[in-house]
C-alpha cells in the first residue's frame, strides 16, 4: 500500500511568542512518521494565519522559505478558529490522503499522530483526539467544559465527549465535508455527521507553550452557543413544550378565579398579580431571545457569504484552477 500524503492543518492567530518553538515539533513528528514508512514524503505542515496582528504571518513565510514542508496561508481578515480550520482543510482536500488538524500552542500531544495514523491505515476515515483527563485546566474550567459537552448531547447535538478539534479526517471524508455549506461553524459537531468508519484516541493535554489563551470564557460561551444553535433545533421544541405547560397552568388558573369568584372567596392582592406579569414577561423575553438567535442564524445562512477569503499564499500552495471558494 502506497504511504499517504498527510498535511497538518494549524491555525495560527497571534502566535508569534510560541510558532517558533511548535514549528520545529511538527516538523519533526512529520519526519519521523515518514522516516518510519507510515507518510510519505510529500507530507506537509500547512499554517493558517487567521489575520494575525502581529508577526505570524512573517514568521511562516521565514519556515516556508526556509523548508519546502512548510507551508502557509493567509486570511484576509480575522474570522474566527473554527474558519481557520475550514479553511486549512479546503485548501488541501485535493492534494492530500489525510489531514490532522491541531492548535499550534502546543497543548495537544503530538504523540497522538502515530495512533491516528495507525487507525487510518487499519481503515477509519475519521480519527478524533479526546482528551483522557483535565489535570492542567482550573476546576472552573474542567467543569464548565465538561458540563458543555453534556449540555450540548442534551440539546441534540452529536459531539464527542472531551474532543475539541484535534482529529484525522481522510480525503474523500473531506470531500463529502465540503457540501456542507453552512456559514456558522462547530466542526466537532458537524463532523460526526458526515460518517464513514471512526474511532477515538486518548492524549493528556499539556500547558501552553508560550503566549497567552485566545479563547478566553466569552469566546467559549459564544461556541457553545454556536454548536447549540447551528446544529439542534431542541431549544425550540422545548419553548414550545414550556408554552403549553403555561397555557394548561393558565387554563387551569382562569377556572379556579372564576369558581373563586362565583364563590364569593375572592381576595384583593397586588403580590400575587405582580408575580405572575414579572414572571410572564420574563419568560416570553427569553423565548423571543431563543427565537431570535435562530432567525439571526436564518439570515446569516440565506446571505451565503463566503467562510473565508484567502489573501496571500506561500509557494507550493498556489491556487488550483479547479478549486473553488468556499
Amino acid at each position: 500500500m502506497k504511504a499517504p500524503v498527510l498535511y497538518l492543518v494549524i491555525p495560527c492567530y497571534n502566535e508569534q511568542e510560541v510558532l517558533p518553538r511548535t514549528a520545529p515539533m511538527f516538523l519533526g513528528k512529520l519526519r519521523e512518521l515518514t522516516e518510519r514508512g507510515k507518510i510519505s514524503g510529500d507530507s506537509r505542515v500547512l499554517f493558517v494565519n487567521d489575520g494575525s496582528r502581529d508577526d505570524t504571518w512573517r514568521i511562516i513565510t521565514d519556515l516556508a522559505a526556509q523548508d519546502e514542508h512548510y507551508q502557509g496561508i493567509c486570511q484576509s481578515r480575522n474570522r474566527g478558529h473554527q474558519n481557520a480550520v475550514l479553511a486549512g482543510l479546503m485548501e488541501v482536500k485535493d492534494r492530500c490522503d489525510i489531514t490532522i488538524s491541531i492548535d499550534c500552542d502546543g497543548q495537544d500531544d503530538i504523540g497522538a499522530m502515530d495512533e491516528m495514523v495507525d487507525a487510518y491505515l487499519d481503515g477509519c476515515d475519521i480519527v478524533y483526539g479526546v482528551r483522557s483527563k483535565r489535570d492542567t485546566d482550573t476546576f472552573f474550567k474542567r467543569v464548565t467544559a465538561e458540563g458543555f459537552y453534556k449540555f450540548l448531547a442534551a440539546m441534540g447535538v452529536e459531539v464527542v465527549f472531551n474532543h475539541a478539534d484535534y482529529r484525522l479526517m481522510s480525503s474523500r471524508v473531506l470531500r463529502e465535508f465540503a457540501n456542507f455549506k453552512e456559514v456558522n461553524l462547530f466542526l466537532r459537531g458537524m463532523v460526526p455527521l458526515v460518517g464513514f468508519k471512526s474511532t477515538s484516541v486518548y492524549y493528556e493535554r499539556h500547558e501552553r507553550l508560550a503566549g497567552e489563551s485566545h479563547y478566553p470564557l466569552k469566546k467559549m460561551i459564544a461556541l457553545a452557543f454556536d454548536g447549540i444553535t447551528s446544529l439542534s433545533v431542541k431549544p425550540i421544541r422545548l419553548v414550545f413544550f414550556f408554552g403549553l405547560l403555561v397555557c394548561v397552568l393558565s387554563f387551569i388558573g382562569i377556572l379556579w378565579s372564576v369558581i373563586a369568584a362565583l364563590s364569593g372567596h375572592t381576595v384583593a392582592g397586588w403580590a400575587s398579580t405582580a408575580c405572575i406579569v414579572c414572571f410572564m414577561g420574563g419568560i416570553q423575553a427569553l423565548f423571543l431571545g431563543i427565537i431570535g438567535e435562530y432567525i439571526g442564524k436564518i439570515y446569516l445562512e440565506v446571505k451565503a457569504r463566503p467562510r473565508y477569503i484567502i489573501s496571500e499564499r506561500t509557494p507550493g500552495m498556489e491556487r488550483k484552477d479547479t478549486e473553488q471558494r468556499a
